[in-house]
């Protein structure tokens, strides 16, 4: 159920790696903590992130499920047919692979590539076998259809959180239509453990040290309130913040998995113990009068 994000790993929106070993250290501590799959991105630095999972999970690649994104340009290689094509070849190279398990659409192309053609491009490398499964990031449920239309989604990731609910009635949909929810975002980029207060100074180069216009770091007074008041849920069920938030994310109707991510390979152990935690529906129902 819980999942090793890379997005971190790549360095860039997070300041940059201190050690890539120590990366390459984190990814491999979840993979021995029980964590199956890793998703990435060519985004991610600019391939370091796909570069370090490649080294991180060299002679174990048949006990992980690897998952990457391709996204429109001028971010990333662009949608056209041949751009994913080309996008899809550099992954593969960089991840050190075969065949990439998951290959995802990172978010809608503002430049107004006809999604038919990207969706059709995705399907012919799932026809060729250059990867397993398709799905989207970031779209909405007219896009999914339009590419349902096409070829099955086999996957959403939307940004899902107790902080950020605002995707909890498509993911429930996503559900019904036989579309798998990977959420990203469960720990509401460190909110969601503790370790963040109003007096948190973030890194150069940290996106969160940088003012925002929405999601849960626009009303920091907000959502470090709601920590405060799931705290001592988080004690009476001994576990930690960051577990009971993947553990509360998982519960939810229509998500399949959640993605939590860190450079620290302690972070990542606690992380993928989330997935033991069984949450009794009393506990699901305050904890949903608290957000609410």
């Amino acid at each position: 159920m819980i999942g090793y994000g890379a997005w971190e790993a790549g360095g860039d929106a997070w300041g940059p790696n201190e050690s890539e070993a120590v990366v390459v250290e984190a990814i491999q501590a979840g993979l021995d903590a029980g964590i199956d799959w890793i998703d990435t991105a060519e985004v991610y630095g600019d391939g370091v992130s796909e570069r370090l999972v490649g080294k991180a999970i060299q002679g174990r690649r048949d006990d992980v499920v690897v998952a990457t994104k391709v996204a429109p340009q001028p971010d990333g290689s662009g949608f056209r047919s041949d751009n994913v094509r080309k996008a899809c070849e550099g992954s593969l190279e960089r991840l050190g692979t075969d065949r990439i398990d998951l290959y995802q659409l990172h978010w809608p192309d503002p430049g107004g590539t006809p999604l038919e053609e990207t969706w059709g491009a995705m399907a012919a490398l799932q026809d060729e076998g250059k990867v397993g499964a398709i799905g989207v990031s970031n779209f909405d449920r007219e896009q999914i259809e339009r590419c349902l239309a096409i070829r099955h989604v086999d996957s959403l990731q939307p940004e899902f959180s107790m902080l950020n609910r605002e995707n909890a009635g498509l993911i429930r949909w996503c559900g019904e239509q036989g579309v798998g929810v990977v959420s990203y975002g469960p720990l509401s980029f460190g909110l969601l453990t503790g370790a963040i207060t109003a007096d948190t100074r973030f890194p150069p180069g940290d996106w969160r040290g940088q003012k925002q216009t929405k999601g849960p770091f626009a009303d920091l007074p907000r959502s470090l309130e709601v920590v405060d008041r799931i705290r001592p849920v988080a004690e009476r069920l001994g576990c930690s913040l960051s577990q009971l938030a993947l553990a509360w994310n998982v519960h939810q109707p229509g998500v399949t998995s959640a993605i939590a991510g860190s450079r620290n390979p302690a972070h990542v152990r606690t992380n993928a113990a989330a997935g033991d935690i069984e949450l009794a529906e009393t506990t699901l129902a305050e904890l949903d009068g608290i957000l609410a």
